[in-house]
């Protein structure tokens, strides 16, 4: 038996004996490999696009947003980057993936690797950068979906960088995140707190709406403290956009809490109708004028479609009723005031002084202020702002006072600091942007929240104040704040102003509202303080002013006073080196003289002549708009003298501002005088009617007397000689002068047509005519034209005109005559020069009849060269066309037949030429019309 056992085991475990020379059997597990292959080309497939725009590594943008959905962080990454680079060198690729781009990068906010979120955050700002607003609202949503979920996300490292990417959207689409602001701020409750869950005390909290607590995590970088000022630093700005957006759309710049706003220099939405009544008046049009201005009014409707959320439970329904707001606030508040607590409890320890912080400290109370401040504001209508300013008051006023106003003023402590050294292991912390705070900004931030719970109407008394313990520091340090000399920024001055304008409203006291005024004014006082900061004074002096009339403790303010008085001397001193400036100074110098304030009308009228200088003063040297307001500021002032007249009547005909604003303020001082049929608010009249009539024949010369002195000294080339057909030499106005001249003469005719009397009127012109004008030999055409003008407007039947007036104005329209013909052989541009001096000869000729005989009497044949003789035709050949002189033609028709005799006889050996062939076929067709028929043969 043990044999055979043997052999079968021998059986199994066969030795394979090989032979030399013999072939090796195959295996049992032996690969056949006797068989071929053929590859299968996919060419369409395996075919690449050359025109896409690729990367350096040949990755076009679909290649690139196919990588980000692989595994592997270091390969999202790369292609996050090569996603900015293509879009940098490509920028068209941007517009055509949007889409895709937007929701690609969004969905990699909650990525586990830090590197790829950290490069997704700056794609998203590149994109950002090129993609504006308005493009990129409806892939929005998607974008603050992402966003939520990384803000609630569990770990740690990706609610950091969410704080980043809202960073991008806050600073680039501020609009579109203040759109939707019931998730984000719910998210931002979630940061910090958490629900409370907790029984016997809390549930006694929960009353009061503290159903949250502040939470705190161990596992993050930062501390818990720097963790809040993270995030109170986004919730603020979160919160401001939502208060712009809110500004946007109520179209005006006040908003909820700004108790004086506008003070930057900014307009409303609305245009202001404007409407130029000369044109309305004259013509025949009609118009219309619509309520806002046009614009549509904002719908306020008390109906609500969602139930009020109850406070306590976060936002639900956003913040678009003032419940929902107080609700948030209810939510809110507590847990700011528990980080404040938390975190002045733990700064103790390091000071004995309680009013000292360290910077950590004093960022986190200064955030706390800001986000409380921005609470006020987010009430959807204005008028519910003194409502939502005694809820916090009757809510957290007690809280607000044990908390912040125990230790004001706070100042910063000096911490020494310690140097470390460097070890590459230790974890590094990671600082927080905007920690540094000034003592002062947190001192000016606080005195304006706590300013907004003061109760209105409160009367001055220690009886009737109940806020005079924490009133009396706020208002001792902004006293000394604005006293102190010391140039302030434009933010925190604005931020004083409102707190000194909520403590003069409220207060209702004279002695505070004298104080509170002189510490701003001596602020005002300061040199070299920009524009914004200039403007930002003004506003707040001048809208105070205009309270003056609801507030008797405003009015006859004597730093008010001071102020009125001094702004005249800073105009005409400011003057033109600043024009947006004067221009503000001329709105508070508008608005107190409307009001009739006394020291103001007086300042006003000292300085008068200086910023009503013709060379130099503000009225020539300002842009349009304050020239316009410069001149309606002479209805205001008491009375006008001779000085200023003369100022007036140079500047009117210097062209240095429109002959429109010349007309409207001749009106005026057509208005101030006793002459315009009416007095202004008293029986005194500011011009008196010597003065009146002098301004106003000043204006028509239109020429001082030393500026025709020294045209009739100086012997200038440009002067027209005088000939036989020009008895005066007629100094050329340049085209624009003649043009602003006329247009003011035309004003001036029309007020002297008013006067009443008009034989009166026309002695008066004529005594000043022959006193002042009739001895001068050289006469600017705008003048001569004026002239006539005024006279054919003024002259009555019942008037004889005197041989030296008519003398004078022969000579000037038979000069004037003959310019015409000069001006016809001249541009186009001329035109109208030459129609209103033809205008102002023919009307002259028409309504003085001794005028036109005396002007042929002139016409002396034999004094005459051969050159003037078809000139003196010409003029005979226009004089006889026009109809309206015919009748006065034939009227002289001796005269005129004896100097077409001498023209025929001195031009009887020669051919006859077209000129005078014209002159006789004119002359027998005007005496066609008389009795006698006088031919041609009577003629010769």
């Amino acid at each position: 038996m043990t044999k055979s056992k043997k052999k079968k085991r021998q059986d199994d475990f066969q030795k394979v004996k090989l032979k030399v020379g013999k072939t090796k059997p195959k295996a049992d597990n032996a690969t056949n490999i006797n068989f071929r292959t053929k590859g299968i080309h996919l060419t369409e497939q395996l075919k690449k696009d050359g025109s896409a725009p690729t990367t350096h590594r040949k990755l076009n943008i679909k290649d690139l947003l196919s990588q980000l959905h692989h595994y592997s962080g270091t390969v999202k990454q790369g292609a996050l980057v090569g996603l900015r680079e293509l879009l940098t060198l490509h920028p068209s690729e941007l517009d055509q993936h949007l889409s895709s781009l937007l929701s690609e990068v969004a969905a990699v906010f909650t990525d586990k690797d830090p590197n790829v979120r950290m490069s997704a955050t700056r794609l998203l700002r590149f994109i950002a950068q090129s993609v504006p607003a308005e493009r990129t609202c409806p892939f929005f949503p998607l974008l603050s979906a992402h966003l939520s979920c990384a803000m609630t996300h569990i770990e740690t490292g990706i609610q950091e960088d969410a704080l980043k990417v809202l960073d991008v959207l806050l600073d680039h689409y501020p609009a579109l995140l203040a759109a939707r602001p019931a998730l984000l701020l719910t998210n931002f409750l979630e940061l910090i707190s958490h629900k409370s869950t907790g029984g016997g005390a809390r549930k006694g909290q929960e009353g009061k709406g503290r159903s949250w607590a502040l939470s705190v995590n161990p596992n993050r970088n930062v501390t818990g403290q720097q963790w809040r000022l993270t995030v109170l630093l986004r919730l603020g700005r979160f919160l401001q956009a939502v208060v712009e957006e809110r500004r946007a759309e109520e179209g005006d710049v006040c908003v909820s809490g700004d108790l004086f706003g506008g003070l930057n220099g900014e307009e409303g939405a609305n245009t202001p109708l404007e409407l130029n009544w000369e044109e309305l008046t004259y013509g025949k049009g009609s118009f219309q004028v619509f309520e806002h201005s046009g614009a549509n009014p904002t719908p306020h409707s008390t109906f609500k479609l969602r139930p009020e959320s109850q406070p306590g439970t976060g936002v639900s329904e956003g913040l678009s009723s003032v419940e929902a707001v107080r609700g948030f606030a209810s939510t809110l508040v507590p847990l700011l005031l528990d980080v404040w607590v938390e975190a002045s409890v733990s700064d103790r320890s390091k000071t004995d002084s309680a009013h000292l912080l360290t910077p950590d400290a004093m960022a986190l109370m200064y955030q706390v202020l800001s986000v409380l401040q921005l609470l006020r504001k987010l009430t959807p209508q204005r008028e519910h702002q003194d409502a939502l300013d005694a809820w916090f008051r009757s809510e957290y006023l007690g809280e607000f006072k044990q908390q912040f106003m125990k230790n004001f003023p706070y100042g910063n402590l000096d911490t020494p600091k310690q140097r470390k050294r460097k070890d590459a292991k230790s974890k590094q912390t990671p600082t927080v942007p905007g920690q540094v705070v000034e003592p002062l900004a947190l001192n000016i931030l606080l005195c304006q929240v706590m300013v907004s719970m003061v109760i209105l109407n409160q009367r001055e008394g220690p009886a009737q104040e109940p806020d005079a313990d924490w009133l009396m520091p706020l208002r001792g340090f902004v006293q000394e704040t604005l006293s102190s000399g010391a140039k302030l920024s434009h933010r925190h001055l604005h931020t004083l102003l409102e707190t000194v304008w909520r403590m003069v409203i409220t207060q209702r006291s004279r002695a505070v509202t004298e104080d509170l005024l002189q510490a701003v004014y001596v602020q005002y006082q300061q040199m070299n303080l920009n524009l914004q900061t200039r403007t930002l004074l003004l506003s707040f002096f001048s809208r105070l002013y205009l309270q003056e009339h609801n507030h008797i403790h405003i009015a006859r303010s004597k730093v008010l006073s001071r102020w009125l008085a001094a702004l005249p001397i800073q105009l005409s001193q400011l003057g033109h080196r600043n024009p947006a400036l004067s221009g503000w100074l001329l709105l508070s110098i508008q608005a107190a003289a409307s009001r009739g304030n006394k020291d103001l009308l007086k300042s006003l009228h000292t300085h008068a002549c200086r910023l009503y200088d013709p060379q130099e003063g503000s009225v020539v040297l300002l842009p349009a708009e304050s020239q316009q307001r410069l001149v309606q500021l002479l209805y205001f002032l008491p009375v006008i003298p001779q000085g200023l007249l003369a100022n007036l009547s140079r500047c009117c005909t210097a062209g240095r501002f429109s002959a429109s604003l010349a007309a409207s303020l001749i009106r005026i001082i057509h208005l101030r005088s006793s002459l315009s049929g009416w007095s202004v608010g008293s029986p005194d009249t500011a011009v008196c009617d010597v003065d009146y009539i002098s301004f106003l024949f000043s204006i028509l010369t239109g020429f001082s007397s030393d500026e025709l002195s020294t045209l009739q000294e100086a012997g200038d080339e440009s002067v027209l000689p005088p000939s036989p057909l020009s008895p005066l030499s007629l100094y050329p106005t340049p085209l624009e002068q003649f043009t602003h001249h006329w247009d003011v003469v035309e004003e001036v005719c029309h007020c002297l047509e008013t006067l009443g009397s008009r034989s009166q009127c026309f002695d008066v012109l004529q005594n000043g005519i022959c006193k002042n004008l009739t001895g001068l030999a050289v006469v600017p055409d705008s003048m001569a034209a004026g002239l006539l003008r005024a006279v054919a407007r003024l002259l009555d039947q019942s008037v004889l005109p005197s041989e030296a007036l008519l003398r004078f104005l022969s000579h000037c329209c038979l000069s004037l005559l003959s310019l015409v013909l000069t001006l016809q052989h001249t541009a186009s541009e001329t035109n109208h020069k030459r129609e209103a001096v033809w205008g102002a000869c023919v009307a002259a000729l028409g309504s003085v009849p001794r005028l036109l005989r005396m002007v042929l009497q002139l016409l002396r044949v034999g004094d005459l060269c051969e050159e003037e003789l078809p000139q003196l035709a010409q003029i005979l050949s226009l004089l006889l066309q026009h109809t309206t002189l015919r009748n006065h033609m034939l009227a002289n028709a001796s005269l005129l037949q004896h100097i077409i005799q001498d023209l025929t006889r001195y031009c009887q050996g020669e051919a006859r030429e077209q000129w005078l062939t014209d002159l006789l076929y004119c002359y027998s067709v005007t005496m066609a019309t008389h009795r006698g028929n006088l031919g041609l043969r009577d003629i010769y």
